[in-house]
């Protein structure tokens, strides 16, 4: 799979209006698959709506094995890969995850949970407990949710597992499109040069009755940093993008452009052990702690 097509969606995801959801994302589908994508990639909690209170409240119909089976069945009716975002259920009685669910023509990929929650998440949901990726037909792709994009080890960790593509799905208030794609160009087009891989990311779109308010914008970069295609506005959008794969190898071949043969993990040991930041030994300090 040299060329691959991607539909990246902005989309309007009202808190509980899961069928609406549905209806829009199989829609949205449909017309990915008419241009021919590979995979289309949907924003945080797109199925179920983003919420802080009481966010089971959601399911007051469909429950998420039945919003999962069903975006398993577009998947397979459309021959592609979906990515889509729900409130799932945990195991344990109490908070549940914020889940991304990627299904494609042969059934259920997989289901990736939240593991960086933003401080208000933190008292409503649960954090995942594993950094994943995902393989398709040769490619290997991870997801990071909205928050989990300021934490470049995630994006490193996925690199070292392979990763060509990171997706970034978010439900990311506040602002206007403009403002928030000059937010997101400050920090992706680090996590795609550093690590030599596509980054592509959206946001769902337009006023929820909750009080959110979500400015659409989606992005793709290349392996270098570099925008290849771009949206800002405030209607729901599908944004379509050919990636290369040739890129990559040519940054990956290119010794003063791919740096991930170069890290030297035995001295990255600050980055696993639990302290607060600036509590490590100072630079500039002798063998006895003291300043020289």
């Amino acid at each position: 799979m040299e060329t691959l097509k991607i539909a990246a969606i902005c989309m309007h995801c009202e808190a509980g209006e899961i069928q609406r959801n549905l209806e829009r994302t199989e829609s949205f589908v449909s017309r990915a698959s008419a241009w021919g994508a590979d995979l289309v990639c949907f924003p945080e909690l797109s199925t179920t709506g983003y919420v802080l209170d009481d966010p089971l409240a959601v399911y007051s119909g469909l429950q998420p094995d039945a919003v999962i089976e069903k975006i398993g069945a577009m998947a397979g009716k459309q021959a592609l890969v979906i990515m889509a975002g729900l409130i799932e259920k945990s195991e344990e009685k109490g908070r549940p995850y914020i889940s991304h669910v990627v299904a494609g023509p042969d059934g259920l990929l997989g289901v990736y949970r939240k593991t960086h929650l933003s401080p208000k998440e933190k008292r409503r949901y649960r954090a995942g407990k594993e950094i994943r990726v995902f393989a398709y037909r040769g490619l290997t792709f991870g997801i990071q949710l909205c928050y989990e994009a300021h934490f470049p080890e995630i994006s490193t960790v996925m690199a070292l597992d392979g990763a060509d593509i990171l997706f970034m799905p978010h439900a990311s208030p506040r602002g206007s499109p403009a403002a928030k794609l000059r937010s997101w160009l400050r920090h992706l087009p680090g996590r795609a040069f550093d690590n030599g891989l596509f980054v592509v990311a959206c946001n769902q779109v337009g006023r929820s009755r909750h009080g959110f308010a979500f400015p659409g914008v989606a992005v793709a970069l290349n392996p270098s940093g570099k925008v290849i295609a771009k949206y800002e506005g405030q209607r729901e959008e599908m944004l379509l993008v050919e990636l290369d794969q040739e890129e990559i190898a040519r940054v990956r071949s290119h010794r003063m452009k791919y740096f991930i043969p170069g890290r030297r993990p035995e001295l990255y040991g600050a980055l696993t052990t639990l302290r607060p930041p600036g509590a490590g030994g100072g630079q500039g300090e002798n063998e006895k702690g003291t300043k020289g």
